[in-house]
C-alpha cells in the first residue's frame, strides 16, 4: 500500500519542474491527483500520464493568481475527484533581477500576487472541501530566496517569505485536523532556474563545490518530501519549513553574488 494510498490530491503548477514531480510522486503512492496549470496543455499530459478515478485525468487551465478562477477550478476537480484530502501550492515564478527600488511596482505586485496571494487564494478554496474530508494535509512551496535571501531579488524573496509565515498562520488555524508545511527548494533543475544553469556553467561549479550534497538538485529531491509532509508519516510536523537544498544554505545561498556581477 502506498503512502497516500485513498487520499484525493491538487497540485498547483503541476504541468512542469516540481509540480510535475509532485504530481508522478503522488500517483505512484495511491493517491488520485488533480493537475492544475496555467499551462492547460501541459497540465493535461501530466494528468493523462497519471490517469484518474476511473481512469479520467483530472486537470484544469488556471491562472492562480485570479481568486474566482481559482475556487472555481479547485471547485471542479474535487467534484472530479470525489473529495480532497490534500493540497498542494506549488504555482509561482521569478524574474529577472534589480535593485530594491530599481524593480517597477507593477512587476513588484505581480510577483507577489504569483507566489504569496496564490496560495492564499489556493487554501481559501479549498479549505473548505478539506474540512468536510474530516481534514488533510496542505503543503506550499517556499524557497531558500525566502529563508536566505540573496541581493536583487527583493519582491520574489518578500513572497517566499511570506509563504513560510502564511504556513505557520494556517497551521495554528487549522490544527488538529489540518497540517500545514511548506518546503523551501534551493536550486533544482527546472524551467525558472534553465537560464542560469545552462548560461553560466561556472555557476553550476560553484553550486556543486558549495553544496554538501555535491549536486545541483532535481524535481523529485523536493517531491519525495512533499510526499512525506502530506503522509501520515509526518502526523506530528506542522506548521514548519522544511529547506530542502543539499545543504547549500550552510555557505550561501543560490544567486548570491549576481547582483554584483551583473547589476550593480
Amino acid at each position: 500500500m502506498g503512502l497516500l494510498e485513498g487520499h484525493r490530491a491538487i497540485v498547483t503548477g503541476g504541468a512542469s519542474g516540481i509540480g510535475r514531480a509532485t504530481a508522478r510522486r503522488m500517483a505512484a503512492e495511491g493517491a488520485a491527483v488533480a493537475v492544475l496549470d496555467l499551462d492547460g496543455e501541459g497540465a493535461a499530459l501530466v494528468a493523462g500520464e497519471l490517469g484518474g478515478p476511473g481512469g479520467v485525468p483530472i486537470f484544469r487551465a488556471v491562472d492562480v493568481t485570479d481568486p474566482e478562477a481559482l475556487a472555481g477550478a479547485v471547485e471542479g476537480a474535487v467534484a472530479e475527484l470525489g473529495g480532497l484530502s490534500l493540497l498542494v501550492n506549488n504555482a509561482g515564478g521569478a524574474a529577472s533581477m534589480a535593485g530594491l527600488a530599481d524593480w517597477d511596482p507593477a512587476d513588484w505586485d505581480h510577483l507577489l500576487r504569483l507566489n504569496l496571494s496564490s496560495v492564499f487564494h489556493g487554501i481559501r478554496a479549498a479549505i473548505g472541501h478539506l474540512r468536510a474530508a474530516g481534514g488533510g494535509a496542505i503543503v506550499n512551496t517556499a524557497s531558500i530566496s525566502g529563508t536566505r535571501p540573496s541581493a536583487g531579488e527583493t519582491p520574489y524573496a518578500a513572497a517566499k517569505a511570506g509563504v513560510a509565515a502564511l504556513t505557520a498562520s494556517a497551521a495554528l488555524e487549522y490544527g488538529p485536523d489540518i497540517r500545514v508545511n511548506a518546503v523551501a527548494p534551493g536550486v533544482i533543475r527546472t524551467n525558472l532556474t534553465r537560464v542560469l544553469l545552462e548560461n553560466l556553467p561556472d555557476q553550476v561549479d560553484r553550486y556543486e563545490r558549495a553544496t554538501p550534497a555535491g549536486r545541483v538538485g532535481t524535481p523529485e529531491d523536493v517531491a519525495d518530501v512533499i510526499v512525506f509532509l502530506a503522509s501520515d508519516q509526518a502526523r506530528f510536523v506542522t506548521g514548519q519549513t522544511i529547506v530542502v537544498d543539499g545543504g547549500m544554505t550552510l555557505h550561501g545561498a543560490g544567486v548570491d553574488g549576481l547582483f554584483d556581477r551583473f547589476i550593480r
